[in-house]
Parts: C-alpha cells; structure tokens; sequence
C-alpha cells in the first residue's frame, strides 16, 4: 500500500478536524501520483464512434467495437464545460455507527470533502444537499474557489440524526434540481428497496447521471457480535432488541447479502453507477477504484 494509502486509512483520519487539509491531500495525491488519468472522466461526455483515420490518437480507439466489427472506431466526447455535480449526503442517526473504524457519517464527510475538491478542481461547480427526514440544507453548485470553504463549513457543523426518508427526499430533489447534472449520494440506504429504486429512476427520468456511494461499517456486513447483546436503534432512542447474534448471524448475513445484490442489479438496470464501500477501506483505495473503472467505461 503505498504512502498515501497509509494515510488516508480511515483510523489515521481521524486525527485531522481540517477537512480542507484532508481533501486537498487526498485529491492532490491522486494528481500527482499514479491514478492521475482517472479524474478527467468527470468533465467530459461520450458523443458518438467516428472511423479511424491516419493521424487520431490510437489511444482513443474503441477495442470494444473492434473486436464486433474487425473495424477502427474512434470515441468522440464533448466537453461538459458547465458540469453541475450535487452531492446528497445523508445524515440520518443511522450514519453515526462505527463499530470498530471511523463512524460512516465521518467516512461521507471525508468523501463528500474529497469529492467537492475534485469538481472544483476541475473547474467544475459543485454543491451539497444534507438530509435525514427532510432536506436539512441545500447549497447550491457554484464553481467559484471560495465556495469550497462554504461547503466544508457545513459539512463540520453538521451532526447526524433523525429518520430516514430516502425516498421522499429523492423525488422532492428530483423535482426541484431542474438543470442535468450529475448526482452522487451517499448513504447506508438503509430504506426500503422497491421504494429507494423507484425515486431514483426519478432522477434518471430527468436525465441526470446517478452515482450511488453506498457506506457501510464491517460489523453491518458480517455481524460479529457474540453473547446475548442489547441491539439500540440509532435513529429511534426508545427501540431497543436483545437477542443472540449468534442465532441470527447466517438469516441476517443472506438478507444484507441479497439486500446489497438487488440495489447493485436495480441501479444496473436504470444505468446508474453503484459502489460499495466499507469504512475500513482507505479513501484513496476506494476512490481510485472506481475513477478507474469509470475511465475504463469512457464515461
């Protein structure tokens, strides 16, 4: 693992209260290190194939396509010079679960900094949207220096609570972002998944482009928990179960498993970007998993 790896661990940042320090080291060390190509996948838009001629840039051939038609096509893109990107974080009660890492409201926070630094970055404007029951604020993108300071303002004075209400908030979103852009929400998405997939085929409806950022703890996945244990629901103070993980260990372990396999299969079907994170990966591990594979795919 390399050095930034090592710093950007999730236990390691902890240890910093300065989300500009944080986001600016982790975006700064993807530029200048080996995952530099991946982050121009953001600012520009597949248009359409064109046949190779004597002279393009072979680098832009598409193999794919070659290997169908035995045929030389080039990907042609434009370029998305007023990208408008909203990252919709929630901050729902749930989100301040850490088990034995970094809790995953301050695992979004450290990715909603690095991502916000990023579109900015890249000239592009950003803006952050918190929620739990309802839309707590609503900053909208700017593409100007100074408005990451705003956004990192509000992501250190915000703190988790309240219900979820995933999919209301969505559609009420959906309705109210008018401009198409592309949405990132980070979430447990712990909700219920007929209900979620339905108002996120409402942002795909208004032609945004979808990335999920689904944040979960370790113990959410594998449930290793032992002895007779007394279970407190994080968004409901008085809802409270005992039981013994050990009996349940294998039903819940499947139901999460299937849970997980189903929003993957339902964001595939409305092409929407899904990626699992765990809050025991490193931010720069995690982030440059996907912008890699995001470059892979000409998006």
């Amino acid at each position: 693992m390399t050095e930034i790896s090592h710093l950007f661990d999730p236990r390691t940042l902890t240890k910093f209260a300065n989300l500009e320090f944080v986001a600016r080291q982790l975006v700064e060390g993807f530029i200048s290190g080996k995952h530099k190509s991946p982050f121009k996948g953001f600012s520009v838009e597949f248009a359409e194939h064109r046949q190779y001629t004597p002279g393009d840039e072979v680098r832009y051939i598409d193999w794919r396509t070659y290997a169908k038609t035995d045929r030389y096509y080039i990907k042609e893109f434009e370029e998305e010079t007023n990208l408008r990107c909203y990252i919709l974080f929630d901050v729902s009660g749930s989100m301040k679960y850490a088990g034995r890492e970094v809790s995953k409201f301050r695992y979004g926070c450290f990715l909603s900094a690095a991502l916000a630094y990023l579109m900015l970055h890249q000239q592009d404007a950003v803006g952050l949207v918190t929620f739990d029951t309802d839309v707590r604020r609503y900053i909208p993108p700017r593409a100007r220096p100074n408005h990451l300071r705003v956004l990192f303002q509000e992501l250190e004075r915000t703190e988790p609570g309240g219900e979820t209400e995933l999919a209301g908030v969505i559609h009420g979103l959906a309705e109210r972002i008018k401009r198409r852009g592309l949405i990132i929400i980070i979430s447990d998405f712990f909700y219920d998944l007929s209900d979620l997939l339905g108002a996120l085929q409402h942002f795909r409806h208004r032609k945004h482009e979808l990335l999920l950022l689904h944040v979960m703890a370790p113990d959410e996945l594998t449930f290793p928990f032992n002895g007779w244990v007394e279970f407190r629901n994080l968004e409901l103070a008085d809802d409270r179960l005992r039981l013994d993980p050990h009996r349940m260990r294998a039903e819940y372990i499947d139901r999460v498993n299937r849970f997980i396999v189903d929003l993957k299969h339902g964001c595939g079907n409305m092409r929407a970007d899904y990626v699992q994170l765990s809050t025991a990966t490193p931010f720069d591990y995690a982030l440059a998993k996907y912008l890699s594979s995001r470059a892979a795919r000409g998006k």
